[in-house]
């Protein structure tokens, strides 16, 4: 039984990450898009902004309405619609002409994206047993550089010489693979028998979410969320622009940061090793404090070495951080408002994520210095820490109920 176990464990985190690698695909691919379409389409820097920002809108509404339905129609479910609107959305956006349509198909892609990544987590952390669960989901979260890693890789050989369009319908492909797959799935065990003793309608969840009983873990949850969130999506989708800025070519800016998106498989394996040893709380701290510091050398580098090398770091910690919020936000939660909860933390961190890309163009347009914008999400991933540091406690092996 134990070895059978093993196998449905692997499946599941294969099958998952699958799904979670093409999110991270097009996420990806998104920078260096959003880069190719600056020249095509001669957009404004604010422009580009909103390229961005209009995908978070659409992830914290997909994070908050899709988390409400995994507690309702079930994990597997919602992993099958959200995989097919993000791509059907990434395949028909190859063939817009205009930024407008571009940004409403954006939208519906964010929302899938959105979506997913906290009912993936929730169904494996549901499904595996308590020693392992918080390795098995920073594993999952790892798929996430390999995501990028393929995203950077297209962008440096396909964008440049077929464009922009086929590097899109590249990505459409394999998610409908990772669909197929999914299809064959169970669903989460936990909610199977939770669904058996009834279901909770979304108000009450969300009361739940909110009840004097939870209300620490919450808001220790949204604040760490959206500090994470906000810096994340602020540095890393302005890492190609910032390195253009700092007057590198397209091409070699693409190079430099695919140099430092191979930091981050490191930066997984090492907190998914120290996940279960240290605990999560350890994790989350060390690993923010690291991204805070290594995003305040990047902002105010000036030479190559010096910038690489801090980008590197910034790859490796933020990353592994990640890994661990995933792990420790499911685990937070009774099953019963598991996909809920998780769904509108998820959510609110979605806000940052919308905040982050607009303030580094207008701070920019505004002659503030880069120093000063990385400083900001410095300072934005410390109060993270500290929040996990004053109001979480540890999850290590516990049982999920």
């Amino acid at each position: 039984m134990g070895n059978n176990h093993e196998i449905s464990n692997r499946k599941l985190l294969a099958i998952s990450g699958l799904g979670w690698m093409f999110d991270a695909m097009d996420v990806g691919m998104l920078s260096f898009i959003i880069a190719a379409l600056q020249v095509d389409w001669d957009l404004t820097v604010k422009q580009m902004g909103w390229i961005g920002s209009i995908n978070s809108i659409g992830m914290a509404v997909g994070a908050l309405v899709f988390g409400l339905l995994a507690d309702r129609i079930g994990r597997k479910n919602v992993f099958i619609i959200t995989l097919l609107m993000f791509s059907i959305g990434s395949g028909l956006s190859a063939f817009t002409t205009s930024l407008a349509i571009f940004l409403i198909l954006r939208f519906f892609i964010g929302m899938g994206l959105g979506g997913e990544l906290p009912v993936a987590s929730t169904l494996v952390s549901e499904s595996v047993p308590a020693e392992k669960r918080g390795r098995v989901v920073v594993l999952l979260e790892s798929f996430w550089a390999g995501g990028w890693l393929i995203a950077a890789v297209i962008s440096y050989f396909v964008i440049p010489k077929y464009g922009w369009e086929l590097a899109l319908i590249l990505s459409a492909l394999p998610a409908l693979y990772a669909l197929y797959l999914r299809l064959k799935l169970p669903d989460s065990p936990k909610f199977l028998s939770a669904k058996e003793r009834g279901r909770l309608t979304s108000f009450e969840s969300i009361a739940k979410v909110w009840s004097k009983v939870q209300r620490r873990k919450t808001a220790m949850l949204w604040i760490l969320w959206f500090s994470v969130v906000f810096s994340y999506y602020g540095m890393f989708l302005w890492l190609p622009s910032v390195m253009v800025m700092k007057g590198f070519s397209m091409i070699k800016s693409f190079q430099y940061v695919l140099i430092m998106t191979v930091a981050q498989l490191p930066g997984y394996f090492t907190a998914a090793w120290l996940i279960e040893k240290m605990g999560r709380k350890f994790v989350l701290i060390v690993y923010l404090i690291g991204t805070a510091l290594s995003a305040y050398f990047f902002g105010t580098a000036e030479s190559l070495l010096l910038l690489i090398t801090a980008g590197i770091f910034l790859s490796f910690f933020n990353l592994g951080a990640w890994g661990a919020l995933y792990a420790y936000t499911p685990e937070q939660y009774p099953t019963t408002i598991r996909g809920t909860g998780a769904g509108m933390a998820a959510s609110f961190g979605r806000v940052g994520g919308v905040l982050g890309p607009l303030l580094v163009p207008y701070l920019a347009a505004q002659d503030i210095s880069m120093t000063a914008i990385f400083t900001i999400f410095c300072i934005s991933l410390l109060i993270g820490a500290a929040a996990v540091f004053l109001m979480g406690e540890e999850t290590k092996r516990k049982e999920l109920v």
